[in-house]
């Protein structure tokens, strides 16, 4: 099954997170000598960090993306819990947190030097005596505005009654998307979709040698649970999606370099819930979420993926980052571009014999900026200015060609006899032209100096013409 993947409209998911929140905090510093009291390294602390985890960290993805984003969860009354709402509010998440007078926050301190983890402090206790019809009752409230839920296991505590949640979210009609935890999945039975990673399924279903084993015995337990769908995280081979009454779907992993997992199913389900609520498929979904986890495993703990983010790796996995390609795909490339910070320069011509001069032209035009368009005249077009016997070559040859040079980003064809429609749809943030002409003789250069954009004109290499080129050929023959 070939996935054609597309960014979701993310704005218009509402996605509310239940589970287990913690505070990731990092400290920071050198170290360059060792403790004369025992055999350890002495670490001068340079930096505090804190950042969402567990449940936290859902939420905090989900926001990144672009779509709204609810918490409910339990804290202690302390300066953790304190850090935990400001970062999530900060980042447009609404949290709901239920506060213990008996324990405290779940914090995670992780001591790194040089972007090595030397130790993990963990400080947690459990929220023992937690009246799961005071969750319940905060949940019922927030499924008014919920599309999809997502029920963030990390078996701290904060889930005791996982039913009582599936079947509130049910009577909505509200998916409900479950990261597990333990050895006993019963307690998610009937909810719409699991995401437990390779050692929590065989601890579950028992060692899966083959993949024909993993796949019965994941059908399986779909029908025992009475689940939609289990997508099953397989490290570096990649992730499984299994579904009553379709085929499985394998898809590869896609980080080559693996720096830290930390984080990287929350990621996974983060992506799938926002995609789900944004209208998206499953199998659409689940390949976002793969991509996104390649992307987070190269990265040093927690750590949210943004949506310009997963645009640029969607983008190049769908061959789009650069290259030839129609109007509407470069929309959608520069709108990505534009995200980064990106430059965009813009040239036109109509590159019928490429030539040393037009190689120059094309690297001085790149080095205006970041990203370089040319837009090229198609045959018809051609025909028009040089007339009969123009163009040499065919339009989806020139582009295969000008699409092979370093210096050039995206090639799109046009067939009026001008780029100004062209420069209307990209707005480049300059025009780039060659020749001896003045600024206001270049064409559409009133287009773009009106939204405020600049208009240059390069010289050209000497002795270089296309023309002439094809005049000596036919002298020569």
């Amino acid at each position: 099954m070939t996935l054609k993947l597309r960014i979701p409209a993310f704005e218009k998911a509402h996605v509310l997170v239940v589970g287990d929140v913690m505070l990731d905090r990092y400290w920071h510093g050198g170290t360059s000598r060792i403790s004369p009291e025992a055999p350890v390294p002495v670490v001068h602390v340079e930096q505090v960090e804190d950042r969402p985890g567990g449940a936290g960290n859902v939420a905090l993805n989900i926001a990144a993306l672009g779509a709204g984003a609810r918490l409910i969860a339990v804290t202690g009354k302390d300066e953790a819990a304190q850090s935990l709402t400001s970062s999530l509010n900060a980042a447009g998440i609404a949290c709901d947190f239920i506060q213990s007078d008996d324990s405290p926050t779940i914090t995670k301190l992780r001591v790194i030097s040089r972007h090595q983890q030397l130790i993990r402090l963990d400080f947690e206790e459990g929220f023992v005596g937690l009246d799961p019809d005071e969750l319940l009752e905060h949940f019922s409230v927030a499924l008014n505005h919920a599309s999809v839920v997502v029920l963030s296991d990390y078996n701290k505590g904060c889930l005791q009654d996982h039913q009582a949640l599936i079947l509130a979210a049910k009577e909505k009609g509200i998916p409900v998307l479950a990261d597990p935890k333990g050895h006993d999945f019963s307690k998610y039975k009937g909810a719409t979709l699991l995401t437990p990673n390779l050692s929590e399924f065989e601890a579950v279903v028992g060692k899966c040698e083959t993949e024909e084993v993993l796949v019965s015995r994941g059908v399986a337990l779909l029908e025992e649970l009475e689940l939609e769908a289990l997508l099953v995280t397989r490290g570096e081979r990649g992730m499984t999606l299994l579904r009553s009454g379709f085929p499985e779907l394998h898809l590869p992993a896609r980080a080559r370099e693996v720096f830290d997992v930390t984080g990287a199913g929350d990621t996974v389900i983060s992506v799938l819930a926002a995609a789900l609520a944004a209208g998206e498929d499953l199998p659409v979904a689940t390949g976002l979420s793969n991509i996104a986890a390649g992307i987070v495993v190269k990265k040093l703990g927690t750590a949210a993926i943004s949506a310009p983010e997963l645009r640029r790796a969607v983008n190049k996995d769908m061959g789009s980052e650069r290259g030839a390609m129609t109007s509407e795909q470069l929309k959608v490339a520069l709108e990505d571009s534009r995200a980064h910070g990106e430059k965009i320069v813009m040239t036109n011509g109509c590159f019928d014999i490429l030539h040393a001069g037009h190689v120059t032209y094309l690297e001085q035009a790149k080095a205006q900026g970041d990203r370089l368009i040319v837009a090229i005249n198609d045959d018809d077009s051609v025909k028009r200015l040089k007339g009969e016997g123009r163009p040499i070559n065919p339009v989806d040859r020139r582009m295969a060609v000008l699409a092979g040079l370093s210096a050039v980003d995206w090639v799109v064809p046009f067939g009026e006899d001008t780029p100004r429609n062209l420069l209307h749809m990209f707005k480049p943030d300059v025009l780039v032209k060659g020749g001896d002409y003045s600024i206001d003789e270049v064409v559409g250069a009133e287009i773009v100096e009106e939204y405020g954009g600049e208009v240059r004109v390069l010289s050209l290499v000497d002795s270089c013409s296309t023309t002439a080129i094809v005049e000596k050929i036919r002298d020569d023959s």
